[in-house]
């Protein structure tokens, strides 16, 4: 959580987790750094995160509470709550920098549904409900509010709305700029399963709409995020070479509750979020969607984790290939050579240091179930990564090779966490759909 800097110019709010890696506090220090004090902590596994009122006086917060989070309000060191209601699971909140209403975004099945909130009176209002997301940004002269549209299909637009305007209305004109063949990007659709304990698990699907290849699972990172339903240039290319893509929403991540997100650390990273995966790609078997030995599975950072343990753990009938990006293999060597900030993360995630849990680290790093891989490999890794180093790289590789498991390596010079260059996006999405195609046919 970065320092900001109040809109006065003469203190800085932030964040600290002295007491527990689980828990986050407000503090609150002058410009001059001469009184630190904290201001919003809710109990040492709590988190709290704050930002402020464009007046320098006011600080907007979440707090969580059990298995939902809070809205509140501090000032002069009293605390009010703006919205406490235990149906209702704000996750982020902000006041624009113009003023006027406080924007709270809930999400809901992993689509934003935003309310506007009047921080004095406490009267709500919700911006129209349309098919996709829809972020309001700030007030604009004249009445109505200025925000971003977006879905599957279209990508992020400026638009202008109003309470009484049935669609918002685009400012950039985008959608007639479109290139030619936009109109055949495909459609997130919202599909559901059961994990292995009962639990309800949301992704979205795209279909190709020609026979398929095969099927492409696109595992999101964080964990603590999801996939939306929003333009992917990486999902558009695999479909239109012929690929389903199932991008799945598992235990662990955002938009479906405090509970949800924090079921994850119940087992730890390598529990029954995987499972929540290898049940999607089952049910689309059964279902008739994928293929048994045409599915396969990417993604990055903790997606590439995923990816990891997939192939070390699952059969080639379930899954056949797998293209891991910048994903963990050893954790133990993870955490002892990723960013020092990360490290209080993968703590939480994991119930304690390597040191302290040894066993629970061992068992759930892949590079310790590499013998196990019998499907097509492709491993994917910035050069450059602070987070997932290197050496996650250098140590399962070894394993590999111990094991003499056949594997192709593809690695990018100039880039960190991931790949985001457009030189290089350009590059390898056609490198991964040629090898799932090639892994599908049987090369």
């Amino acid at each position: 959580m970065e320092p900001q800097l109040s809109p006065t110019g003469d203190q800085v709010l932030y964040h600290r987790s002295d007491d527990h890696p689980e828990g986050r506090q407000v503090w609150l220090v002058d410009i001059d750094g001469v009184e630190d004090r904290g201001i919003l902590s809710f109990g040492p596994r709590t988190k709290v995160s704050a930002s402020w009122f464009p007046d320098g006086r006011r600080v907007l917060f979440i707090a969580e509470d059990g298995p939902r989070r809070k809205l509140g309000m501090w000032e002069d060191g009293d605390t009010r709550w703006l919205l406490d209601d235990e149906k209702r699971d704000i996750e982020y909140a902000f006041v624009p920098p113009n003023g006027g209403l406080v924007v709270a975004i809930e999400i809901e099945g992993a689509t934003i549904r935003a309310s506007l909130l009047n921080a004095d009176s406490g009267e709500e209002s919700r911006p129209p409900q349309i098919p996709g997301n829809l972020v309001p940004l700030s007030p604009i002269a004249g009445g109505g509010w200025l925000g971003l549209r977006y879905d599957a299909r279209s990508p992020v637009d400026l638009v202008r709305f109003g309470a009484g305007a049935s669609q918002p209305a685009s400012i950039t004109g985008l959608a007639e700029r479109m290139p030619a063949g936009a109109q055949e990007l495909v459609a997130a659709e919202d599909f559901r399963w059961r994990s292995v304990d009962g639990l309800e698990v949301q992704g979205w699907l795209y279909r190709s709409s020609e026979e398929a290849v095969g099927t492409i699972v696109l595992v999101h990172g964080g964990p603590t995020s999801h996939a939306e339903d929003r333009f992917n240039a990486q999902i558009q290319y695999f479909v239109s070479r012929g690929f389903h893509v199932l991008a799945p929403n598992y235990r662990g991540s955002t938009g479906f509750g405090l509970e949800f997100r924090e079921s994850i650390k119940e087992d730890g990273w390598g529990g029954r979020e995987q499972e929540d995966i290898r049940m999607g790609i089952k049910v689309l078997i059964e279902a008739g969607v994928a293929q048994p030995f045409k599915v396969g599975i990417t993604g990055t950072s903790y997606g590439g984790y995923s990816a990891w343990w997939g192939i070390t753990h699952w059969p080639t009938s379930i899954l056949a290939a797998s293209a891991p990006i910048c994903g963990m293999t050893d954790l133990v060597v993870d955490y002892h050579t990723t960013r020092p900030d990360l490290r209080p993360y993968s703590e939480e995630m994991m119930g304690g240091t390597p040191d302290e849990v040894p066993d629970r680290y061992h068992e759930r790093s892949p590079i310790n179930h590499v013998g196990n891989i019998h499907g097509k490999l492709l491993i994917v890794q910035g050069l450059k990564d602070p987070n997932v180093t290197a050496e996650n790289v250098h140590a399962v590789e070894k394993a590999l090779n111990h094991h003499r498991i056949p594997h192709d390596l593809f690695t990018f010079e100039d880039e960190g966490h991931g790949v985001s260059r457009p030189e290089n996006l350009r590059v390898l999405y056609p490198r991964l759909a040629d090898f799932f195609e090639k892994a599908f046919s049987g090369g």
